[in-house]
């Protein structure tokens, strides 16, 4: 393990499948539970998208919105959305982010509540979810009728004190 390691410089991950659907849907349903990602994308290498990272990388959040909040109906979709922005921002201090007001930094995502969905699997996770056409982080357009447009927009952020 450790000389595969380093032969790949690090960028090898692992997916295991230690839960049910049964059970994340459960926990998932929670009222205090909110929605993050930790997925490492592996973008390191050779290629255009070099690494296979876990399917989450590209499918965490569209896949609340369209699997969970609208086929499963655990809850509705503006708590699921509260569940990805309002609440972990809260929760983490960053007060000007996971809201929509005068002020607060333009982060938003335009997403169709009929179609979006996560697309990626483990044999292809670098696939982008349909359904997403707009997002756009610190008031810059990032995607773009549903294509990335140049990064360079986000920033590391930290809690307020």
């Amino acid at each position: 393990m450790l000389d595969l390691l380093l032969e790949q410089r690090c960028t090898v991950g692992m997916v295991s499948f230690s839960q049910s659907i049964e059970n994340v849907a459960k926990v998932l349903a929670h009222p205090a539970l909110m929605v993050g990602s930790d997925s490492i994308p592996l973008f390191a290498g050779e290629g255009d998208r070099p690494g296979k990272p876990h399917p989450r990388t590209y499918g965490t959040f569209p896949r609340v919105l369209g699997e969970y909040a609208r086929e499963r109906k655990l809850f509705s979709l503006e708590t699921a959305v509260h569940k990805m922005t309002g609440m972990p921002a809260a929760r983490l201090g960053l007060r000007d982010r996971g809201v929509l007001r005068e002020g607060a930094f333009a982060d938003l995502t335009v997403f169709d509540a009929a179609t979006v969905r996560d697309e990626s699997t483990y044999a292809d996770p670098h696939r982008y979810p349909t359904g997403i056409p707009y997002v756009v982080v610190n008031g810059v357009v990032t995607v773009d009728g549903g294509r990335m447009r140049a990064a360079g927009s986000g920033r590391v952020l930290t809690p307020a004190r």
